[in-house]
C-alpha cells in the first residue's frame, strides 16, 4: 500500500475517507495467523517486505503472494523452488520465476533505474548467487551492470574490463574456492566492495567457510562481507549505498 498515494487519492475526493480508513486497517501489519505481514517496511526503511521461500509450506507461501499482490505491493522472493513458483502462478499469474537465482516476483509497476552498481563473479559457478544479488537490486530500482567470470585464475580479464566500474557507486564481489576476488577489486576501486563468499568449491573450501575467512582477513580497504552465498543481503545495502550516492534514500 502506498500510503502517500492513498492520502493524496482522499484530498483530491477520489477516495472516500471511509474507504481509506478500510484501507489502513491492516496497518502497521496484517495478522494471518502463520504470518505477519509488515505493510508499514517501506514507509519505514524504503524497501518493500521481501519473502523468504525455502521452508515456507506451499499453501502459506500462495496466500502471502495472493495477500500482497492484492494490496497493489510488488512481491519480491528469494530462494524458490519451482513447484512453488508453479503453485503461486496459479493464483497470481504474474508471478515470474528465474531458476537460476530462485527468483519469484510479482512487479506490476515500471521501475526507473537509478546509479549503478556492478555485481562481478570469480567464475560461472558464482553465477546463481550474483544474479540473486543483480535481480535484488533491479528490483528496487538499481541500474545493474553484471561482469562475471573475472576471477584471479585469469587477472587478466578483470583488468581488461575496468572501464565498467566507471561511475559505479558500489561493487559486489561474488566468489567461492578462496575468495579473492573481492580484495583484488578493493584495491582497484574507488568504491565500497560488498563482498559474497559462495559455498563453490573443493573440500578444504569448507562450503564457504574458506572464502569468508579470506574475504574477512584482506588487507585491502572498503570491504564489507555478508554471509555465505548471501546474495540477497548483499543487494539490499549496495542498493542503500546506490540511493545515497544520487540523493536520496528512498526510491519508488
Amino acid at each position: 500500500m502506498n500510503v502517500t498515494e492513498l492520502l493524496q487519492q482522499v484530498k483530491e475526493g477520489s477516495v472516500t475517507i471511509e474507504a481509506a480508513e478500510k484501507q489502513l486497517k491492516n496497518l502497521p501489519y496484517e495478522d494471518l495467523g502463520f504470518a505477519k505481514l509488515d505493510h508499514h517496511r517501506k514507509l519505514r526503511q524504503g524497501f518493500e517486505e521481501v519473502i523468504y521461500c525455502s521452508g515456507k509450506a506451499t499453501e502459506h507461501l500462495v496466500r502471502i503472494y495472493q495477500t500482497l499482490t492484492g494490496e497493489g505491493i510488488d512481491v519480491l522472493g528469494t530462494r524458490a523452488s519451482r513447484e512453488q513458483y508453479e503453485a503461486v502462478r496459479e493464483a497470481v499469474p504474474e508471478a515470474v520465476f528465474d531458476s537460476i537465482s530462485k527468483i519469484l516476483k510479482v512487479e506490476k509497476r515500471e521501475k526507473e533505474k537509478i546509479g549503478k552498481i556492478i555485481v562481478c563473479t570469480g567464475g560461472t559457478a558464482d553465477v546463481p548467487v550474483a544474479e540473486e544479488a543483480a535481480q535484488t537490486a533491479e528490483f528496487f530500482g538499481t541500474q545493474v551492470v553484471r561482469l562475471f567470470d573475472v576471477g584471479v585464475a585469469g587477472i587478466h580479464r578483470l583488468l581488461s574490463n575496468m572501464d565498467a566500474f566507471e561511475g559505479a557507486n558500489c561493487v559486489i564481489a561474488v566468489a567461492g574456492m578462496e575468495g579473492a576476488l573481492a580484495g583484488v577489486v578493493a584495491g582497484l576501486v574507488e568504491v565500497p566492495v560488498i563482498a559474497v563468499p559462495t559455498s563453490v568449491g573443493y573440500g578444504a573450501s569448507f562450503h564457504g567457510l574458506s572464502a569468508l575467512l579470506t574475504m574477512l582477513n584482506s588487507c585491502a580497504n572498503g570491504i564489507t562481507v555478508v554471509n555465505i552465498d548471501n546474495g540477497y543481503g548483499a543487494a539490499y545495502v549496495a542498493t542503500q549505498i546506490n540511493r545515497l550516492a544520487v540523493g536520496g534514500l528512498r526510491n519508488g
